[in-house]
């Protein structure tokens, strides 16, 4: 005997009725707010900083959850008996078997105006004792990265003022630029005098402090404030003290709050500081909640977290604003191996690198930037163009004279061309050197490099570099002031104007030239 077959199969019956309940509750709870109904779930487990519940069989991906005692946690894993949640609040007085409700919305952050010269939590909770953050907008900490045919060019340099960088490492608007290298090399250094070099650019900055220790954030914003730039800064802050789930959200957070600028047509810089943290943070809630480990005990999607996090930086097309989200990610090394697992995903995922080595900042080689293993691939298209001209072959120079020192030690004779490069390359390197939170223009970075290339330090000794780049810096700013706002604009520089500036550094100089002749004589 035949069974009368069922028009609908079971599963497109299920599909019907699940997609006709969800219509109409949005409808119920678009008109009757009040009957709104919460699904409430149950604590099964509570790990260290992880829970397990039960009983809210409609919950989704990256949905808020609030406990008993108003904690919040996000919903990580969603099994088919129970769901990982993780907690974004400290869990001491959270028990077996409280309740869990849903908020029916993701996780979402404060973002605007209000934001600037505060320190915040990456839920945008207060930190700085100045009351509640004033913003009436808030975006998901989950957000598309834009399209590529959203994306316009990286042309318009951000200038860090630090030699090295801005004339060898260049940077621009857009760009993504990993900052790596072994603890206690300068990384943060550079990252903090970046922001510093922002304070007459109309770029707003964003630093988001990850695992970092409450003493190092603090001395960050100590020094952000002593030079001004606070009020065009915000301060996200998730430290090694906090949970591992706030401090796996603090980078999401921190780039939302910077898309809202973006999208109002302005350009930002973001530092995430720093990524081995929040990949350490990652990996101890994603190991709690048992998601199978891969190579050096990392869950295997690590690197999506970070691309999909580095993908938001870009520039923007002109229709859409034209506003920039420039980043600057920091990754820790372990005994100078750039090839392990996390610093080599942020090598391929971002636009090239600057590498602190340990060697030259115990030399006392600061900042401690080794140009051979730093590379920016956006390079000179985003280089003022005055740079171009001064130092357009001072990064090959440099490294050839690097390997030409290292056969030096062997102590054969030298002929005089090697001598002559040598002493060449050690004042460049010396005059290479900069002092923490110390950034020069774009026009005093020229002169101090149109001085090593034009020769007119050839003379001094090399213990006299600095002191002649403090001299030959005050007599360009004094007696070429329509030169240094032409370089500032982006114009080029001729033969003429090179001379102008060597005429009015040699005689600044003169009186160290004279000192090292003496010693000869004598």
């Amino acid at each position: 005997m035949n069974q009368e077959t069922n028009p609908l199969e079971s599963q497109e019956l299920k599909t019907f009725l699940d997609d006709t309940f969800d219509t109409m509750e949005k409808v119920l709870d678009e008109q009757n707010p009040e009957l709104r109904q919460y699904e409430i779930g149950t604590v099964q487990f509570v790990g260290r900083d992880i829970a397990r519940v039960s009983g809210l069989p409609h919950i989704r991906a990256e949905e808020l959850v609030r406990f008993s005692g108003n904690y919040m946690g996000l919903v990580f894993n969603i099994d088919p008996k129970e769901i990982g949640v993780i907690l974004l609040d400290p869990s001491e007085n959270l028990q077996v078997g409280s309740e869990v409700q849903r908020t029916k919305r993701v996780l979402d952050v404060p973002v605007g105006d209000g934001l600037l010269g505060r320190i915040v939590d990456p839920l945008g909770r207060p930190l700085d004792g100045l009351g509640e953050v004033s913003t009436v907008l808030r975006l998901p900490v989950e957000r598309p990265a834009p399209a590529v045919m959203d994306r316009a060019p990286v042309t318009v340099p951000l200038q860090t003022g630090v030699k090295v960088i801005d004339a060898l490492i260049p940077i621009g608007r857009g760009q993504r630029e990993l900052i790596l290298g072994d603890r206690q090399t300068g990384k943060t250094a550079i990252a903090v005098d970046t922001i510093i070099n922002q304070k007459e650019t109309g770029i707003l900055s964003i630093y988001c402090a990850v695992g970092k220790k409450s003493a190092d954030v603090a001395k960050v914003i100590a020094e952000l404030r002593d030079h001004g730039v606070m009020g065009s800064c915000i301060v996200v802050v998730a430290t090694g003290e906090d949970t591992p789930g706030l401090q796996f959200i603090a980078p999401y957070a921190a780039t939302s709050m910077a898309e809202y600028f973006v999208e109002q047509g302005r350009d930002v810089l973001i530092v995430y500081d720093d990524l081995t943290s929040h990949a350490r943070a990652y990996r101890e809630v994603s190991l709690l909640l048992r998601r199978p480990p891969g190579r050096e005990a990392f869950p295997g999607d690590i690197f999506y977290i970070h691309s999909r996090l580095l993908e938001r930086s870009t520039h923007m097309r002109p229709e859409l604003g034209g506003g920039s989200l420039t980043s600057l990610p920091v990754v820790e090394t372990e005994a100078q191996d750039m090839s392990s697992y996390i610093p080599t995903n942020l090598i391929s995922i971002t636009d090239g690198q600057i590498y602190l080595s340990p060697v030259l900042f115990n030399k006392g080689i600061l900042p401690a930037v080794d140009v051979g293993k730093s590379v920016s691939r956006v390079g000179g298209k985003t280089q003022l163009p005055a740079y171009r001209s001064v130092a357009g072959d001072l990064r090959l120079s440099y490294t050839q004279f690097e390997e030409l020192e290292s056969f030096s030690r062997f102590g054969t004779r030298l002929d005089d061309a090697t001598r002559r490069t040598l002493e060449r390359g050690w004042r460049v390197r010396e005059i290479l050197k900069q002092g923490q939170y110390k950034p020069l223009r774009a026009s005093e970075q020229i002169a101090s490099l149109l001085s090593i290339t034009g020769g007119a330090l050839d003379l001094v000794p090399i213990e006299k570099i600095r002191q002649a780049e403090g001299r030959l810096l005050d007599v360009v700013n004094e007696q070429l002031p329509e030169l240094c706002a032409r370089i500032e604009d982006g114009k080029k520089i001729d033969i003429t104007d090179r001379d102008s500036i060597l005429s009015k550094i040699k005689p600044a100089i003169a009186p160290l030239e004279e000192v090292e002749e003496a010693n000869a004589n004598n």
